[in-house]
Formats: structure tokens, C-alpha cells, sequence
């Protein structure tokens, strides 16, 4: 370390755009997989005890699980975007070049179509539906 370099200096994130794109696109990857477990347990409980699928299908109409079922579709509409650019730029090597401005247009994208999604999912809780 040079005497002039803050300790601060080497902590600090340094990444950028793409780091940032890298890195939700892997923590929406992760979430969709630990929902597809979920799933997997919640249609195995229909057929093995269908008092509790009943009960967990309670819960995921309570205001909780539509919070849930709304971060679970920003995670899938996220990652299916992101996935998308990430396409676009390993068919088009050149297209590289405008990582920044996909990322930008991924989070347009997912704006757009996200939050009309998410007043839908997320409208019965205050108007007394869930």
C-alpha cells in the first residue's frame, strides 16, 4: 500500500455497469431456482397431504405470498431480459460495445412491463381482495 492510498481505497466497488448486470442476473437465477423447488414440494403436497397444499395455497393468496409472487415475477422478468441482451451480445460480438445502453434498455423493458404486472398482482391487497 502507498502511504497516499486510503485503506477505504481497497474496499471500494469498482465494477460497473456490467458487474452490476452480472451480478442480478445471477441472484434472479437463484431465486427462480429456489422457486422452482418450492413448486416442486407445494405439487408433491397436493397429491401427499392436501389439507396442507390447502392451507399453502392460503398463504400464497395472502398479501405475504402475492408480495412473494410479485418479486418472483420481477426475478423471472429480470433474468429473462437480462438473458436476452446477454444473447444479443454473444451472437453479435460487436454489439458488446453497447452493453450499457441494452443493460439500460432491460430495466426500460422491465419497467414497462413490470409494474402494470405488479399493480395487477399486487392490487387486491389494498383493495381488500386478498
Amino acid at each position: 500500500m502507498r502511504r497516499d492510498d486510503s485503506p477505504v481505497e481497497y474496499v471500494q466497488y469498482r465494477g460497473g455497469v456490467g458487474m452490476l448486470a452480472w451480478a442480478f442476473h445471477r441472484i434472479s437465477g437463484v431465486a427462480v431456482w429456489m422457486f422452482i423447488l418450492l413448486h416442486v414440494f407445494d405439487i408433491w403436497l397436493a397429491g401427499a397431504n392436501r389439507a396442507l397444499y390447502d392451507e399453502v395455497l392460503q398463504l400464497y393468496a395472502s398479501p405475504v405470498g402475492r408480495i412473494g409472487e410479485t418479486l418472483l415475477g420481477a426475478a423471472l422478468l429480470y433474468h429473462a431480459l437480462n438473458g436476452m441482451r446477454v444473447i444479443v451480445m454473444d451472437f453479435w460480438p460487436a454489439m458488446t460495445r453497447h452493453h450499457r445502453g441494452l443493460w439500460y434498455l432491460v430495466w426500460v423493458g422491465f419497467l414497462a412491463i413490470g409494474l402494470p404486472v405488479a399493480w395487477v398482482i399486487l392490487s387486491p391487497i389494498w383493495t381488500g381482495g386478498a
